[in-house]
């Protein structure tokens, strides 16, 4: 990318308010229109949607159009889209509903992720599976109005009327005359002055579709095959430096002085730039950067040499307090006369380990800072470099690059804020990119969580009441301020999944419990949704087994009959009978099936299982999945399937570990990922809702896989593992 390219900048269309909250500009680049829909909820409400429980997650809310097309000179419709590509094919599936409104292909849209600066401008960033959820009904509308401003226009333009135009790639031409019409860019000089209809366009009916529903081919793949496609670590300008931060030596370590040392002695160091609690070198290349840290002069506090056994025990569940989350019944009542059962379980620290450790670009001029970075959202790291550079945000673009995994990690961009601090003091632009040992000890982590559950079981084997009390560090918390997370009590991120879906059991209550710990934690793949479902889905096959029930018709039994646990029993029943649940297995291996709901979204899961050489081995996991209305089956078949590999991994191997106040892995020699070797089969059943609205896909198939390979376990050797990840006894 040259510097030339980097300093042609494209400006945000000049908005003005049309009919029905639309807004309709001059294209960014001068030339084309420009469609959009603003979403002014208030930050209040947005921030309470997005603690509402087992509901569609929120679209973004900010005053600019958070989802727009704009039509190019050379007559290409182009989408411009917020939610930042990070390998989940979000792109493609967008593009769908876009094209599906607009009457194209999916490969006649230009689709270019957008900055702080072009098009959309999200704060709700990329997460919590709400990606086509959020943003379907809107990008649905500006598709349809774009649509019939533009052929209404194009019928007069040729005289005919409407319903004789047909939309083809860059323009409308005759039905019966498919070599005359108008192309959209002449089509939208004929006009200064556009107004949206009075009345709302109309949308498709589902029945109708072409496009959604289809298996389109990805639109990122053909750039990431050539290598065209640029990530955070490949960003590279003119004059570019390298920068490197000195990193602290325990998780509690505070810098307390800083100086030069020997570091300007390194061949190749520029700068070294020191301010309260930052310390940095800019060099002509990274590892003179890193050799430069390593030479300054450094004094920490390093507080407490905590251990591991110290942490989990801060996770701790109390005799009173905690928060309610569920309470229907009265289950505290029952319970007080005595649990037929209870349990405990835990779940540790756990890493992201994306394929790209967090990397930025930073280019800090007097007059604007623009930074290119792994970041799921945009709109806080252009928060986070201004409050870091003392500037104006406006004055701040943030160009997502594709991300190489982001799961939450990049929920916000540490070199991003490191690279513009120094860049400011360098005057050149620097690249700061992670290692992977920086990632692993001075990132953020998966909390430790602890769950206690208790039932009774009446005298038909039913469950009268159940309780669960649950204790988890930080995950949105985490991004909060203190005010905020005191007055809302608790973590909807940490008590994702942990409430008692099964609504046929009249008794039902779940409690958190928020532990304050020393080590960094926040958010991971879908939030508490692992840990809390491992908890559940454990303790109700524990149920199952004590009442002398089949663990299937056990879960079916304490459904009721309302559209959601109708939902639920359709993926229970479908997993297990595509993996012939009940039917025998070779000698060796046994079956366990576990379920949850999240974001709406219903999945249930059958594993098999065998131990060898004293290691459990996955061998095929079947899946059933109701997400609603399905945009790219194979993009969510996809989803599934990854979320199937890191649950496995999650159940068998992930563990971060602390000692003497540092976190022990430096690499995947000490953090060991589940192996293409070890992958299961995963087959991917998909049912829809049939209410023509999608669901989350993201991330809701990672709930029931822990479980249901502990309940396989159970099954085969009689072994009730209640704390990942997994280890035999004996």
């Amino acid at each position: 990318m040259s510097s030339n390219q980097q300093s042609n900048e494209q400006k945000r269309p000049r908005w003005r308010p049309t009919r029905r909250g639309f807004l309709i500009g001059l294209g960014v680049l001068g030339g084309g229109l420009a469609i959009g829909i603003p979403l002014g909820l208030p930050a209040l409400r947005l921030t309470a949607a997005r603690f509402l429980n087992n509901a569609s997650s929120p679209g973004p809310s900010d005053v600019d159009p958070f989802a727009w097309f704009e039509v190019t000179p050379q007559s290409r419709l182009r989408l411009y889209l917020a939610k930042v590509e990070m390998g989940q094919g979000i792109h493609t599936a967008l593009a769908q509903i876009g094209a599906e409104e607009l009457g194209l292909a999916v490969e006649d849209l230009e689709v270019v992720q957008a900055s702080t600066h072009t098009g959309p401008n999200d704060s709700f960033g990329t997460a919590g599976s709400s990606s086509v959820s959020g943003v379907y009904g809107p990008l649905r509308q500006a598709a349809a109005s774009l649509r019939q401003m533009l052929l209404a226009e194009a019928a007069l333009a040729l005289s005919v009327a409407p319903d004789a135009l047909v939309i083809q790639r860059t323009g409308f031409f005759l039905v019966d005359q498919p070599k005359t019409g108008i192309e959209f860019a002449p089509l939208v000089a004929r006009k200064s002055e556009w107004e949206v209809p009075k009345d709302a366009a109309p949308l498709k009916s589902v029945a109708d579709f072409q496009v959604i529903g289809t298996s389109a081919a990805r639109l990122d793949i053909p750039a990431k095959v050539t290598g065209q496609a640029q990530y955070g670590y490949d960003m590279r300008l003119e004059g570019m430096l390298y920068g490197a931060i000195a990193r602290p030596p325990r998780i509690e370590a505070k810098l307390t002085a800083a100086a030069e040392g020997t570091a300007l002695a390194v061949a190749g160091v520029k700068q070294v730039v020191i301010r309260d609690g930052f310390a940095g070198v800019v060099a002509t290349s990274r590892d003179a950067a890193r050799q430069g840290v390593a030479a300054l002069a450094l004094t920490w506090e390093e507080g407490k040499a905590w251990q591991q056994a110290e942490i989990d025990a801060l996770v701790a569940i109390g005799a009173r307090g905690g928060v309610h989350v569920q309470k229907e019944g009265d289950a505290a009542t029952l319970l007080g006369k005595g649990a037929t059962l209870t349990a405990e379980y835990f779940t540790p620290l756990a890493a992201h380990t994306s394929m790209e450790p967090p990397a930025a670009l930073a280019h800090v001029t007097p007059q604007k800072t623009t930074v290119w970075a792994s970041v799921q959202a945009q709109s806080s790291a252009q928060s986070d470099v201004a409050e870091a550079l003392g500037v104006k945000a406006e004055t701040v673009e943030v160009i997502p690059t594709y991300l190489g995994g982001g799961f939450g990690r990049k929920s916000f961009s540490e070199p991003g804020r490191e690279a513009a601090i120094l860049s400011q003091a360098a005057g050149a632009p620097v690249h700061v990119g992670w290692d992977r040992t920086e990632d692993l000890r001075h990132g953020f982590f998966r909390p430790p969580t602890s769950h206690r559950l208790a039932a009774v079981l009446d005298a038909d084997g039913r469950i009268s009441a159940i309780e669960h009390r649950q204790a988890s560090g930080d995950v949105l918390f985490s991004f909060f301020p203190a005010a905020a997370a005191s007055v809302l009590g608790a973590d909807f991120g940490a008590w994702r999944g942990s409430t008692i879906h099964y609504s046929a059991i009249p008794n039902r209550e779940t409690l958190a419990w928020r532990a304050k710990l020393p080590v960094r934690t926040a958010s991971w793949r879908g939030l508490g949704l692992l840990p809390n479902t491992f908890a559940v889905e454990t303790f109700i096959d524990e149920l199952a087994h004590q009442a002398g029930q089949d663990p299937l018709a056990f879960r079916l039994a304490h459904l009721s009959d309302d559209a959601g646990d109708r939902r639920m029993a359709a993926v229970l029943q479908a997993a297990a009978d595509k993996a012939g649940w009940g039917t025998p297995l070779p000698a060796g291996r046994a079956r366990g099936i576990a379920c949850c709901t999240d974001v709406d979204t219903k999945v249930a899961q059958v594993v098999e299982i065998s131990v060898e050489a004293g290691r459990i081995r996955v061998h095929k996991v079947t899946a059933a999945m109701d997400c609603g209305l399905v945009i790219n089956p194979d993009g969510a078949a996809a989803q599934v399937q990854g979320n199937v590999m890191w649950g496995v991994g999650s159940a068998l191997l992930e563990n971060i570990t602390i000692k003497d106040g540092a976190v022990v892995p430096g690499n995947f020699d000490g953090y060991p990922l589940l192996t293409m070797k070890e992958a299961p089969d995963v087959e991917v059943i998909l049912l829809e809702a049939g209410d023509g609205k999608p669901r989350g896909v993201g991330e809701p198939a990672i709930g029931p896989v822990a479980p249901a390979i502990g309940n396989a376990l159970f099954a085969l050797t009689g072994q009730r593992l209640r704390r990942l990840p997994f280890v035999l006894i004996g």
